[in-house]
């Protein structure tokens, strides 16, 4: 069986264009269905978070209205509750070395827009582990920490690579609208990555390699499902 990393936000707030603080962390249902197909296909799921800190869920994830209704919510409050250990003591992002498994999922939520995409630590491993061929699986606003990773010379490491992320349309009709920050999808095609939108709320997965990118909550399974498809290959 694989061994794979779950790579989570420390953040608990996003410093918002106005400059006010909007609470945020990891979206419950891209953790829980990832971390959940995984462990079930068997696979060895390990957590890490910059400075080994505890993550902190998103609280909007729990509202009926962005889980599918209220049992859909309390299922995910409940596997969280199943792995609060393991969330209580995730590994410290900085001493993981990529060449320990053999992929890196990094679910979304705002909070790699506060934390990941700047990252360094987690640059040095993404961009080991794609070197290497190991799979990488950012989905949702996860994808905004392959900004994190930069080759030596500067150059952005999935420059030319497809992907998909969170778009600006989801972002300002469903997500933090215009008092964002900054937008996933911009900064990535900013990048160089060549970035491959679908349907507002709708799943779509892109693989390309070994790099798997979802676009939304809603992709959370599909995501799972490619990774597990790239595992078994």
């Amino acid at each position: 069986m694989a061994r794979v990393l779950m790579i989570v936000s420390a953040a608990d707030s996003l410093t918002m264009r106005d400059g006010t603080e909007h609470p945020t962390g990891f979206w419950a249902e891209e953790l829980v269905v990832a971390h959940r197909m995984l462990r079930e296909a068997g696979h060895d799921v390990d957590i890490a978070t910059p400075g080994g800190v505890r993550p902190t869920v998103d609280r909007a994830s729990f509202a009926p209205e962005m889980t599918g209704g209220p049992e859909r919510a309390e299922e995910f409050r409940a596997y969280l509750e199943q792995i609060d250990a393991e969330l209580s003591t995730p590994l410290v992002l900085g001493d993981v070395t990529a060449g320990g498994y053999d992929a890196l999922v990094l679910p979304g939520g705002h909070g790699p827009m506060a934390d990941l995409h700047r990252d360094a630590d987690l640059g040095r491993l993404l961009v080991a582990a794609d070197r290497t061929g190991r799979i990488i699986a950012p989905f949702c606003h996860g994808p905004a920490g392959l900004l994190s990773a930069v080759d030596e010379d500067g150059t952005f490491a999935f420059a030319g690579r497809r992907v998909t992320a969170f778009t600006n349309e989801e972002e300002l009709g469903g997500g933090t609208g215009e008092n964002t920050p900054w937008f996933v999808e911009t900064a990535l095609r900013e990048k160089g990555a060549v970035v491959e939108t679908g349907p507002a709320w709708s799943s779509h997965v892109i693989r390309d390699a070994n790099l798997v990118t979802g676009q939304n909550p809603q992709s959370s399974e599909a995501v799972a499902e490619v990774v597990l498809d790239a595992l078994a290959e």
